[in-house]
């Protein structure tokens, strides 16, 4: 039996617009690899405009490590590379061609190779980067060996979608991805359910070691299961991928194929019928959302409403993410709002008094209700936060640059979507994210 930790801090943020069971194919008519959404890579372009590919053609590489490169998605014709100010590489665009060919990389059995032989594998192929660490978020480095991989099988964030039902057929790959990471590391691959998990390829899964997790938002944040299991000192390395990554990284050994076939959940308030999706990474959502959104002001987001992205409608997925969230912009003016009772807001304290209904969801717009002011401790961070670090004097380490006192506080232990709770209930208004990044992008240089 898996072991059970109960998390009692946390948040879960009820909001309408949940994906409905129900799944379909998704038409894009381009797809983009988008060099940002991988931290710390500096892309050097292999491919021009106009030139054919095929699904695992490589596009471009991290010029700093040659090693790891980025694929097609699917076979078509490179479109555009688009790049931004002082020519940074922003997307490389590919027009499908229908044909879906691809790249051969030849089927094997990963338990009978050896770790340089799936590195190698997964570093031509281009799956390498499914495959990410703590601390800093990063790609892998695959001259490493870690001390554990971490497989996180739920997500508890608003709107998430539900991996029992996207891993469901897909249990032979989700296995041969498991068989292949379990040779990547010295230790365990920890395999992390939520009590709710029913789905037959997880709790049936070898090779793993199976843990439990019971609580409210972020329970589903590997960052936080880590820190539970096995916490990250100074000088050593977790490994991490998500459900889907390993499912890719399975269908390369029992398919010879980089396969970037992936299931996105369409969710919020704004969207007419919700659902999910079966696309490839980097789809355009244009076509995902067209006749099936209410009118008005809407913010576009790849990812959940914490953490992800903001997108425009005709860009594309984000290669980490399984969720398209749709909800109102925020740009209104409230006059006298602090004096309002508020039965539609939500809140964490009670402030409004919609407390008097926690069951009742609600439809969240991107409005501060307010704005930045001074950081000021008040004790809420911890009471949503599962981790045994003190989050507003980590803040302030990361925002003096105290690279000692980072240290010491468990910097290395966190990722900005660890603290999303923490700056969703922050009465500062203060971009707490952005504060974590950058304080792991000074801790990397320095240790670099």
């Amino acid at each position: 039996m898996p072991k059970t930790i109960n998390l009692n801090r946390g948040l879960n943020i009820s909001i309408t617009g949940e994906a409905d069971k129900s799944l379909k194919e998704a038409v894009a008519l381009h797809y983009a690899i988008k060099p940002t959404d991988f931290i710390g890579v500096f892309p050097r372009m292999l491919v021009a405009e106009g030139a054919p590919v095929k699904a695992g053609t490589p596009l471009f590489i991290d010029k700093y490590r040659e090693n790891i490169c980025f694929v097609s998605p699917v076979s078509g014709t490179v479109s555009e590379i688009k790049r931004g100010d002082k020519r940074v590489l922003l997307e490389v665009r590919i027009e499908p061609d229908g044909k879906n060919e691809s790249e051969q990389f030849g089927k094997a059995d990963p338990s009978a190779l050896s770790k340089p032989e799936i590195t190698e594998k997964l570093l031509k192929s281009g799956l390498w980067s499914m495959i990410r660490q703590r601390p800093y978020g990063i790609i892998a480095n695959p001259d490493q060996t870690p001390k554990a991989i971490h497989i996180s099988a739920f997500d508890t964030a608003p709107l998430a979608p539900d991996y029992d039902y996207i891993v469901k057929g897909k249990g032979e790959q989700f296995q041969a991805g498991i068989n292949a990471l379990a040779k990547l590391t010295a230790g365990k691959v920890h395999l992390n359910i939520s009590n709710r998990t029913s789905a037959g390829e997880f709790l049936n899964c070898r090779n793993v070691e199976l843990t439990t997790f019971k609580g409210p938002h972020p329970a589903g944040n590997v960052g936080i299961q880590i820190h539970h299991i096995d916490p990250i000192n100074k000088g050593e390395v977790v490994w991490f991928a998500g459900v889907q990554d390993v499912i890719a990284i399975g269908s390369l050994f029992t398919e010879g194929i980089y396969n970037a076939e992936i299931v996105v959940a369409l969710a919020g308030s704004e969207v007419l019928k919700t659902g999910y999706l079966k696309t490839r990474r980097g789809a355009c959502i244009s076509k995902m959302v067209e006749n099936n959104v209410k009118e008005g002001d809407l913010r576009y987001i790849s990812g959940n409403v914490l953490t992800g992205t903001q997108i425009r409608r005709d860009n594309f997925i984000g290669f980490y993410d399984s969720l398209i969230t749709v909800i109102p912009e925020g740009n209104y003016h409230e006059f006298f709002g602090w004096a309002l009772p508020g039965f539609n807001k939500l809140s964490f304290s009670r402030t409004y008094f919609s407390w008097l209904s926690p069951k009742r969801k609600y439809t969240v717009d991107t409005n501060l209700h307010g704005g930045e002011r001074a950081l000021v401790m008040t004790g809420q961070f911890e009471k949503v936060l599962p981790m045994d670090i003190y989050p507003m004097q980590l803040i302030k380490a990361a925002l003096s640059e105290n690279i000692e006192l980072m240290e010491n506080l468990g910097m290395y232990e966190v990722e900005p979507e660890d603290l999303a709770l923490c700056e969703f209930i922050d009465t500062s208004k203060t971009e707490i994210q952005a504060i974590v990044r950058q304080g792991l992008e000074t801790l990397r240089k320095e240790m670099s």
